[in-house]
């Protein structure tokens, strides 16, 4: 167990010492007034408690993520330790710490209007109708996969509709209320119980003594039961994206960063959150490694059944904490999807206000976004979403990439250290590009061809950075 315990020392010395330099790059202003205190609103902007706003950010950037994406990364063997470590301190913490803190100084607008201050209007229209249709599709399969699983485990009670209903019902709710009203209340109960849920799998994991493997030059391989349609790059950083770096916690920073009563509380709220998420994703990386006997046995299991993460988590949860297990199992394949859902319809409903610059204290104005929200999300549960959901994965770090690069430029013209995003910016760039390309549900070109075409796409998004830089090195010289 050297390596899991190493990796969650590195992600600990990462917040208080990379967050740190990411705090001081972007100049925090303790004396500066944040977007709670200057536009209260009595919905979304509200002025909460520091704890109780981390709990919230946690739970809203967690979800299923760092359980379901660590089970099936930690199918490549230990390199998956590797991948959030690195990526959780210097990819997910800059894009989150950034994004969250850059909503902060803007007002607490939405990422896919700051995205078009610093990469143009043509960004800021793509932003806004790919954020909202990655949004909506969330929140509806976040309601069809829980109201399933209620219902088995119910023996039936009221069917798929009735669960999908109240579920619904909850959504609205939670998306039209102020924030500390329902939000503000039963999220951070159910963070606390994610992050004990984690911290006793890791008990049991030590007190067993279960064989977590190390990361060895003879581990540092592709162990995936199909290497060949798997390559360690891109797929496993594009399948563990929670727990390391991923663009749907854009879209939810915001809506804490209108909650924040000081900038100092940004290095705890947004960086704090994404190395909790990071240490959670670690543990479930190295059970799902162990539980079963090894990471062949692992790649066996979740090929019999069908690459069902909630089945091995389910199975994992009830083997070591016994009935709190199968108490705290449901909350992760049931309460975190759903708590999941409601952000991201409450998300879309901000990016759209944002858009039409429509306030949102009066409540008829914010059903007038609500409602044809929840319209068109009722219509899509009546579709098949198996085949479009294998796409968020991708589209999800597209999104990670595109506020990367928004970070840069951010940093690029306030003549700060714009490498701590330009890197992951150009890392995810070649990422998402080489999936789509490589991944059997994109066009499976060869290995080869897909990493020439992203480290081009790469470098042609380096040409206009470049640009940037030497145009804004002239400025500095000219005083300006």
């Amino acid at each position: 167990m050297i390596t899991f315990f190493v990796a969650i020392f590195l992600l600990i010395a990462g917040y208080f010492i990379y967050a740190r330099v990411c705090e001081k790059i972007f100049g925090m202003d303790p004396q500066r007034k944040t977007p709670a205190e200057m536009q209260a609103d009595g919905v979304d902007y509200i002025v909460m408690p520091g704890w109780k706003i981390f709990l919230i950010q946690f739970l809203n950037i967690a979800g299923l993520g760092p359980i379901f994406g660590a089970v099936a990364g930690a199918m490549w063997g230990p390199v998956a330790f590797l991948w959030i470590v690195l990526g959780c301190i210097f990819a997910g913490g800059v894009h989150d710490y950034f994004s969250g803190m850059l909503s902060v100084r803007h007002n607490g607008q939405s990422f896919s209007e700051i995205s078009g201050i610093y990469l143009g209007n043509g960004v800021r229209q793509f932003m806004r109708g790919f954020s909202v249709v990655l949004l909506i599709m969330v929140g509806t399969v976040f309601i069809m996969g829980p109201a399933r699983i209620l219902s088995d485990l119910t023996n039936g009670f009221g069917g798929t509709f009735f669960w999908a209903a109240l579920i619904f019902t909850y959504y609205v709710l939670s998306t039209i209320l102020p924030i500390d009203k329902l939000i503000g209340r039963i999220y951070p109960v159910f963070g606390v119980a994610l992050l004990f849920m984690a911290v006793g799998i890791m008990v049991m994991m030590v007190y067993n003594r279960l064989p977590v493997p190390e990361l060895t030059l003879a581990s540092f391989e592709n162990m995936h039961i199909h290497p060949e349609k798997f390559p360690v790059f891109p797929m496993l950083l594009i399948t563990i994206a929670c727990g390391a770096v991923s663009g749907f916690h854009a879209t939810q920073s915001p809506l804490m960063a209108r909650c924040i009563r000081n900038e100092r509380q940004g290095r705890s709220i947004f960086f704090g959150a994404m190395i909790t998420e990071g240490i959670v994703a670690l543990i479930w990386a190295a059970i799902s490694m162990s539980f079963f006997g090894g990471i062949r046995e692992l790649n066996a299991t979740m090929d019999q059944h069908a690459g069902n993460a909630a089945w091995v988590v389910n199975e994992i949860s009830r083997s070591l904490l016994g009935r709190i297990g199968g108490v705290l199992a449901i909350l992760g394949v049931v309460a975190a999807p759903v708590t999941s859902g409601d952000t991201a319809f409450r998300s879309a409903r901000l990016i759209i206000a944002d858009f039409l610059q429509l306030e949102q204290s009066s409540l008829k104005k914010r059903l007038w976004i609500t409602m044809p929200l929840f319209v068109v999300g009722f219509l899509l549960t009546q579709l098949d979403f198996e085949i479009v959901w294998r796409y968020f994965a991708w589209t999800n770090q597209t999104l990670a990439m595109i506020v990367l690069w928004t970070i840069t430029m951010y940093l690029v013209r306030e003549r700060k250290c714009y490498w701590v995003a330009l890197v992951p910016a150009f890392v995810m760039t070649v990422a998402t590009v080489s999936y789509i390309l490589v991944a059997p549900e994109g066009f499976s070109l060869p290995a080869g061809v897909s990493y020439i075409a992203g480290l081009a796409a790469g470098a042609a998004l380096l040409v206009p950075m470049v640009r940037e830089v030497n145009r804004y090195s002239v400025y500095r010289l000219a005083g300006k």
